[in-house]
C-alpha cells in the first residue's frame, strides 16, 4: 500500500482503537459500590459505552435499581472519574492488529485524528500510555469545543486542524464502532467505515455505513474501495 485516496483519517477511540471496557467497568463499580449498588458485569457494560460518563452512570444505575437523582451526578461523575484516571490503562488494551495497520497508514501518508466523546483529560493521556499518541498529532475529545459527535462542527474542526487550516472542505473518513460515529458522517457528508468489534447495543453490520469490518487490519484494503 504505497498510497491511500482518502488521506484524512477520523478514528473514534472506546471500542475502536482500543478496548476500554475493563478499566471502564471498574470505574462504574466503584462508584455503584460507593452508593451500596450491585456491580453490574462485562456484558451489561459492553452497550453503555460510548455516551459519556454521565450517560454510563446513569445506564448503571438504572440496571442496579432506582435511577441517579440530577442533583447527585457531580458527585457520582467525580467518583468516576477519580477512578478511571487512577486506571486508566491498567487492562484497557488496543484491538488486535491496531498498531500495526496505523504504521501501515502513516507510512502510506494518511493524516489521522482521533475524534471521541470521552473526556479529553482522559483520552490524549490513555493513547500516550499505550503508545498510539505517535499516530495522532491532534486528539478531540469531550470538552475541546461546546460540542460533541455527532455534532458535523467537530469533525470539521478536527480536519481543518489536521489539515493545518487548508480545508479539504472537511473531507474525511470517519471509523468508528456505534450509530454515534455513523451519524457523525452522514452529517458532516463523508464516508464511513465502522468496526462490528466496538461497543453498540444495534450491530454495526445493521447501521447502514459504508463498510463494516470484523478485523481492524482490514481497513488497508477497505480504504480505497471507499467513495470519493
Amino acid at each position: 500500500m504505497t498510497s491511500i485516496t482518502h488521506p484524512t483519517l477520523i478514528f473514534d477511540l472506546d471500542g475502536t482503537l482500543v478496548d476500554t471496557a475493563p478499566d471502564l467497568l471498574a470505574a462504574a463499580n466503584a462508584v455503584l459500590a460507593a452508593r451500596d449498588r450491585p456491580a453490574i458485569d462485562p456484558a451489561t457494560l459492553h452497550h453503555m459505552i460510548g455516551f459519556g460518563a454521565r450517560s454510563l452512570i446513569a445506564q448503571a444505575f438504572t440496571a442496579t435499581g432506582e435511577e441517579a437523582r440530577a442533583e447527585e451526578m457531580p458527585a457520582l461523575e467525580a467518583i468516576f472519574l477519580d477512578h478511571y484516571r487512577a486506571h486508566l490503562a491498567d487492562f484497557s488494551r488496543p484491538f488486535p492488529g491496531v498498531e500495526e495497520t496505523l504504521h501501515r497508514l502513516k507510512d502510506a501518508g494518511a493524516q489521522m485524528a482521533v475524534l471521541t466523546n470521552k473526556p479529553h483529560v482522559l483520552a490524549a493521556p490513555l493513547l500516550e500510555q499505550l503508545d498510539l499518541l505517535r499516530f495522532f498529532p491532534i486528539v478531540y475529545g469531550a470538552g475541546s469545543r461546546g460540542y460533541v459527535k455527532p455534532d458535523p462542527r467537530i469533525f470539521h474542526d478536527v480536519v481543518d486542524e489536521l489539515s493545518g487550516g487548508k480545508g479539504h472542505g472537511g473531507k474525511g473518513v470517519m471509523i468508528g464502532d456505534s450509530v454515534t460515529d455513523l451519524q457523525t458522517a452522514r452529517a458532516s457528508n463523508v464516508p464511513c467505515i465502522l468496526m462490528s468489534y466496538g461497543y453498540t447495543p444495534v450491530p454495526a453490520a445493521s447501521l447502514g455505513a459504508d463498510v463494516v469490518l470484523d478485523d481492524f487490519s482490514h481497513l488497508l484494503d477497505a480504504i480505497p474501495r471507499l467513495p470519493v
